[in-house]
């Protein structure tokens, strides 16, 4: 049977939705700072970059959910290379989550929204 270590399985179940709400943090800064400055340069260079943190963490949300998937439904065992890349793609996604919140966070300040 394929399975993954408790201990793995409890950190996606904590991961996916710490990615959630750093994509819906970072979402709901692009749409404040749009609302409060519009359109102008230097605004369309921060949303940019909040746009990129978030595609960065939608994508690992759905790495990490086709992963885990993959593994659940390998038999009789997951393979090595499935396992290493759903463990590199955990350590990614904590990583990203992390840049993205801290992305959001720096903007929100910055522009005092």
């Amino acid at each position: 049977m394929a399975n993954l270590l408790p201990e793995t399985l409890i950190l996606i179940t904590k991961l996916v939705p710490r990615l959630f709400d750093v994509i819906n943090l970072a979402t709901a800064t692009e749409y404040n700072l749009f609302e409060q400055y519009g359109e102008t340069e230097a605004i369309l260079y921060e949303l940019e970059q909040i746009k990129n943190a978030t595609e960065r963490a939608r994508s690992f949300y759905n790495r990490l959910d086709t992963l885990t998937l993959q593994v659940a439904e390998s038999q009789p065992i997951a393979s090595s290379a499935a396992l290493n890349l759903l463990t590199l793609c955990i350590e990614q996604a904590q990583a990203t989550a992390d840049a993205v919140e801290a992305t959001a966070q720096e903007t929100k300040r910055t522009w005092g929204i």
